[in-house]
């Protein structure tokens, strides 16, 4: 029997990561996916959708869905993270207070004052359920979809021995965004990426053995397909390489686009090309959005889509059970992975994964401009998680005095006083921090 369970069952991403698995060639009928969440009408939509698409499939698998993971966890051989933690209750405040200081955040998830405060409030959730883990199928993966990736692998790593990989689809998204821009099949295009996620670097980029950057530079002179990727395509003409995250997300996580008005106006673009609020105006609404076009799909109004996605989680377990092994790009502890990166972080990297599980490989050395971008990123999560496993909130306050767009910004005393401000807000939200 394999037996599969997500924890946040109730997330739109249930949909995708369910038809995934469910494309499995050889799983064979004995399959059993568990769904856990804590709101109880999300899970039952939740239920509906995966039994809509296990009857569609008629692969006569078994649901079982629980408010009480105690009960669907034991003799899981996955877990699958994807929880959210009092989302729709703090985004407001993660945009708006730090707006009052000057911080104008495009998705704020990740880094951040909204990256910062959403880790104080993963966190502490997350490694509850890992002890549950550790109790009823210490024989499982975790697969981590929640976000802040880093910063929620980190934590998983020092709090147990039970193996946990970090999934995201930034490197399989912006892969294929690169051979569109670049004008060549996905399949002929040839690349190596690496670093840690949100900020991974494409360190070879080519295509029947010729140097593609060189191409991609004289292309981005184009205004229109400048204006597909504002940030991304600039920070390549200056770094000399593409990074693997969205122009929006990325504009956050370093110290150049976001820090005056006038270099948003510049370099950002509208909505996800880093638009000023765009999660946190918007969504609310694509939350309720999602949950009625997934009662649509139950309900037959609308067309159950039953095209596997490029998400890696269906692969793994495809590799593990059927042994059949594939390469993913998973994040990861950096045991010796990346050599100029700190050997205590998360790293994102190739690895390859067969019936034992999952195998990092060794990338090597990134170029030292870039390693120094990524281990400020790394230094804020190691700050971050250190925060919440000690209970100290001078170190959640030093995690964002050194985040890149918050100290682009503000001053020591202004950051304080702004984490305080936050932390006033969300405290019936955050485990107390002494």
């Amino acid at each position: 029997m394999t037996k599969i369970s997500i924890v946040g069952a109730g997330s739109a991403f249930t949909q995708y990561i369910v038809v995934d698995i469910a494309n499995i060639p050889g799983l064979g009928e004995d399959v059993t996916i568990g769904l856990i969440d804590i709101d109880a009408k999300r899970l039952e939509i939740a239920k509906q959708l995966v039994e809509k698409v296990i009857s569609v499939k008629n692969n006569g698998w078994k649901v079982v869905a629980s408010l009480d993971r105690k009960e669907v966890l034991p003799g899981s051989d996955f877990v699958i993270n994807q929880i959210e933690v009092a989302g729709l209750q703090t985004v407001k405040y993660e945009y708006e207070i730090p707006l009052k200081y000057g911080v104008k955040q495009c998705i704020g998830d990740t880094l951040g004052p909204g990256g910062l405060f959403k880790t104080l409030r993963t966190v502490p959730a997350w490694l509850e359920i890992v002890r549950d883990i550790e109790r009823y199928c210490p024989q499982s993966i975790i697969l981590n979809y929640t976000n802040p990736m880093s910063a929620v692998t980190l934590a998983t790593v020092k709090s147990t021995s039970v193996p946990v990989v970090g999934l995201c689809h930034s490197i399989q998204n912006t892969s294929s965004q690169l051979a569109e821009y670049l004008g060549v099949p996905y399949e002929e295009l040839k690349w190596r990426a690496g670093g840690i996620n949100h900020m991974s670097w494409f360190v070879e980029l080519t295509h029947q053995g010729k140097d593609m950057y060189p191409v991609l530079k004289e292309k981005m002179k184009d205004p229109e397909l400048l204006k597909k990727d504002p940030v991304r395509l600039d920070a390549m003409a200056h770094l000399g390489m593409f990074v693997s995250e969205s122009s929006g997300h990325f504009s956050e996580y370093i110290p150049y686009y976001r820090k005056r008005q006038d270099l948003i106006d510049r370099h950002c673009g509208v909505g996800y090309n880093g638009g000023t609020g765009f999660y946190a105006n918007n969504w609310p609404t694509w939350r309720a959005e999602n949950d009625r076009n997934i009662m649509e799909k139950v309900s037959g109004e609308q067309e159950l889509d039953l095209t596997s996605s490029n998400e890696y989680a269906a692969v793994i377990i495809d590799a593990v059970v059927n042994n059949t092994p594939r390469v993913i790009y998973g994040n990861v502890p950096n045991t010796g992975l990346i050599d100029n990166l700190p050997s205590d972080g998360i790293v994102e990297v190739a690895c390859m994964v067969d019936r034992n599980g999952v195998h990092p490989t060794h990338f090597g050395r990134l170029p030292e401009h870039l390693a120094a971008l990524c281990k400020s990123n790394m230094s804020y999560f190691e700050l971050a998680v250190s925060a919440v496993l000690n209970k100290d909130k001078e170190m959640a306050i030093h995690a964002l005095m050194i985040d890149p767009l918050t100290a682009a910004v503000c001053s020591l005393d202004e950051i304080k006083a702004m984490f305080e401000e936050m932390y006033e807000a969300e405290k019936d939200y955050i485990p107390e921090l002494k």
